[in-house]
């Protein structure tokens, strides 16, 4: 079940998919989900505009590390001229795969008619993702939700359109933009995808193990399995998935001084990326994260939140030696 994954011309190692999250999936992160398994890993999604803009903040976004060998880069927008120009622009680049973001359900983006909003206009996503795949020459992918509501499920019609439209793949996170992350998945929409295009499809939502992700694999038959929320403070996931799959067996959790290694070597790389002011600020959520289900963990929140220095983080962090689950 663990399998390489072909996106056009990219052969991408496995089909054990990092989810792009705005402000979760940097650099960083990325590289140590990278470490543990995820055959590709996405990144933040950017705007367009701001690409066209020059905003100062976006290039950041869009680095990308040699080790990082199998990246995807994701824009989002509603003008096919804009994506299309910016993504060729960019193309150069080392990523791998360009995917064009038509899921994010957060107010500012639907409100601007990007993100999720495309949902509802199948006839410009298809423009967007035309415009798109003719002006680059690496895979164009696309994520999409089950649709904009429960009263407007289209995610199969938006499937068709993508396929038609020059879309190397597509990732279907099986909740509607009204049920934001909120709910049950429904899987039942990725395996209607599966049926109704040839194009490799991605499932996502609900994965949380390698259970869970061997059960979407079943029931929906999809090609690949992305992997989002429960790889916050989990990097894990993706070893003990790919372990799962292949022998049946489920890895325990990591042992306090294997999750302490990982923080203090994120807590490194994030200083190294983004200095000591904004890293430090960035590790608070993620030791939140890396900590939720260890014994104290609501203290080591609070502190943590506080700290202001990298010696009151490692103090913080010293208090979880010898606790168990």
């Amino acid at each position: 079940m663990v399998h390489e994954l072909l996106i056009g011309s990219v052969t991408v190692p496995n089909n054990l998919i990092l989810a792009p999250m705005a402000g979760v999936t940097d650099l960083p992160f990325r590289l140590l989900c990278k470490e543990q398994g995820a055959g590709m890993t996405c990144m933040e999604m950017v705007s367009a505009k701001a690409i066209l803009y020059k905003n100062r903040n976006t290039d950041a976004l869009m680095e990308i590390h040699p080790e990082e060998t199998c990246a995807s880069l994701q824009l989002f927008g509603n003008d096919p001229a804009i994506i299309s120009e910016m993504a060729k622009k960019i193309e150069e680049r080392p990523f791998k795969v360009l995917d064009i973001n038509m899921g994010c359900p957060v107010p500012k983006v639907v409100n601007n008619g990007e993100g999720s909003a495309l949902m509802k206009d199948p006839v410009l996503a298809g423009k967007i993702i035309e415009a798109t795949a003719r002006a680059i020459d690496k895979p164009v992918t696309v994520k999409i939700r089950k649709g904009f509501d429960e009263a407007h499920v289209n995610a199969v019609e938006m499937a068709h359109v993508a396929e038609e439209s020059g879309a190397a793949a597509v990732a279907v996170h099986a909740r509607t933009r009204e049920q934001y992350y909120a709910g049950k998945a429904d899987w039942d929409i990725i395996r209607a995808v599966k049926d109704a295009v040839k194009i490799p499809v991605i499932g996502n939502g609900d994965v949380t193990d390698g259970p869970s992700a061997k059960a979407m694999l079943i029931e929906t038959g999809c090609d690949g399995v992305m992997v989002g929320r429960a790889a916050q403070g989990n990097p894990w996931i993706f070893s003990r998935i790919s372990t799962y799959l292949k022998t049946g067996s489920d890895p325990s959790k990591p042992d306090i001084d294997t999750l302490l290694a990982m923080i203090e070597r994120h807590l490194q790389m994030q200083l190294a990326v983004k200095g000591d002011y904004i890293g430090i600020r960035e590790m608070r959520k993620h030791v939140a994260w890396y900590t939720t289900g260890y014994a104290h963990s609501a203290r080591i929140r609070r502190e943590i939140n506080a700290a202001e220095s990298v010696d009151e983080i490692r103090r913080v962090l010293d208090t979880l030696r010898g606790n168990t689950l």
